[in-house]
């Protein structure tokens, strides 16, 4: 009976098999979150644990490594010092060392190139049987030019009636007895080219200096072609010309002018002036009372003057000291002047273009005061000097070493000009080369020759004196 009313009372309850199976899923679905949240749970405490642990041993952590490099310090210093103290006197002794061995090479090469004439590269010199027979050609004067009166003392006087008021507006200056004192108003009537020029020029009063003696006169008034160079101040040695034929040592002169400490320098590195005023194949010409403190400007009267030492020759070559000329001087002035009816031909810059950027590069290099420039450029500028970096399209700006011309009145009167502004502004004849040719609008006779052919005409030893240590 019990059972009968139990099972009247109970209630049955029917699942199905779609139910059974979702309620197993809900329950592996709850299961998985759970273990998925203990995980996560896990990894917070644990990266909570290594941040504090961080926080609270940081100080540790910075002060082993430290303590570590002290010990290390520490046991290097208490090494026997005798190989440390070795190697540094090694650092100590290997620059001069090294600098003696560099310019050691440097003059062994040079001594080897002396006399080694390496084939040319850009210069096209006519063929040796060519230049045998090569004859100077005797042009026409030109029209625009067709003579120059150099002012002197008597002549100023005589203009002026008191040479003192022209010394009055130069005293700042450098212009003196040998060069005469141009006026501003002087420089600027300079430029109106006629057919008789009239300009200061050097030699200006038998007083002013470059004093030569009678038999050094005569010898290079005989001249009709000069290759010349200069050293003053007991400056650069003499190298010896190479390259030449033996018809070229018949028609030129090889003229090296020298003032009296640079005679006495050479007498003492063994090379002394023979019986003939030769050494090798240069006839030196002594130069006494030089006019100037300043030894480049000195050294611009045998650059730029060489028509009022040399007054009969036709052709002159001008060379820088510190290099050695390694050519036939005719083959040089038929490639250079006669073949492309030049009457001057001078080496390009090879670094700049424009006179304003060289002006820039002398301050930086200390060749010349800021203030000097700035005068100089400031004229210009009023002048009316464009800023262009080329004139008619060619490269003006010139580097100097050589300079290969005709003696004509026209480029007699550019020298003269460029003299002047050498003079009155800074010794860097870089700066006032393209004033002057703007000026006389010249570039049309001019051979900007590239650089190229500067190193096939010379052999620059410059380079020896700039060697320094390899290890500072």
């Amino acid at each position: 009976m019990s059972s009968s009313m139990f099972n009247n009372h109970s209630i049955s309850i029917s699942v199905s098999d779609e139910e059974s199976d979702e309620l197993g899923r809900m329950r592996v679905r709850v299961r998985r979150k759970r273990k998925k949240q203990y995980g996560h749970r896990v990894k917070n405490e644990l990266s909570q644990l290594v941040l504090r642990f961080l926080l609270k041993y940081w100080m540790v952590f910075i002060f082993l490594p430290a303590a570590g490099l002290l010990v290390f310090e520490a046991s290097r210093i208490g090494k026997e010092p005798s190989l440390d103290v070795e190697l540094e006197r090694d650092v100590k002794k290997t620059p001069d060392l090294k600098h003696n061995q560099t310019v050691g090479e440097l003059k062994k090469k040079m001594e080897d190139n002396l006399d080694r004439l390496d084939p040319p590269r850009c210069l096209k010199l006519l063929p040796p049987e060519e230049l045998q027979h090569l004859e100077i050609p005797m042009h026409d004067e030109s029209n625009l030019v067709k003579n120059v009166v150099y002012i002197s003392e008597k002549d100023a006087q005589h203009e002026e009636g008191n040479s003192t008021i022209s010394k009055l507006s130069t005293e700042f200056t450098r212009f003196n007895l040998f060069t005469g004192y141009q006026t501003l108003d002087q420089r600027e009537s300079s430029f109106k080219v006629s057919e008789t020029a009239q300009i200061h020029c050097g030699f200006y009063s038998e007083n002013g200096g470059f004093k030569i003696s009678s038999e050094d006169k005569i010898y290079m008034q005989a001249c009709k072609v000069v290759v010349s160079t200069c050293a003053f101040g007991g400056g650069d040695d003499l190298y010896q010309p190479i390259g030449m034929l033996h018809a070229s040592l018949k028609r030129v002169c090889y003229v090296a002018f020298w003032d009296e400490i640079t005679v006495a320098a050479q007498e003492f590195k063994g090379r002394r002036i023979g019986e003939d005023y030769f050494i090798g194949k240069w006839r030196i010409v002594v130069v006494r009372d030089l006019p100037f403190t300043d030894q480049r400007l000195n050294g611009k009267i045998p650059k730029m003057l060489g028509h009022r030492l040399f007054p009969h020759a036709k052709y002159s070559i001008w060379v820088d000291s510190k290099s050695q000329f390694r050519r036939d001087p005719l083959g040089v002035l038929e490639a250079l002047l006669w073949r492309s009816n030049s009457v001057l031909a001078i080496s390009q810059h090879g670094a700049r273009s424009n006179v304003y950027e060289e002006a820039t590069a002398v301050v930086k290099k200390h060749k010349a005061t800021p203030e000097e420039v700035e005068v100089q450029l400031t004229q210009y500028r009023q002048d009316g000097l464009p800023e262009d970096k080329r004139f008619n399209g060619k490269k003006a700006l010139n580097e100097a070493s050589v300079i290969v011309r005709e003696h004509t009145p026209l480029t007699n009167l550019f020298v003269c000009l460029w003299f002047n502004e050498v003079v009155r502004f800074t010794s860097r004849d870089q700066l006032s080369f393209p004033y002057v040719l703007w000026r006389l609008k010249l570039l049309k006779g001019i051979n900007m020759f590239p650089v190229c052919i500067r190193k096939d005409l010379v052999n620059s030893m410059g380079h020896i004196r700039k060697a320094k240590p390899l290890i500072n």
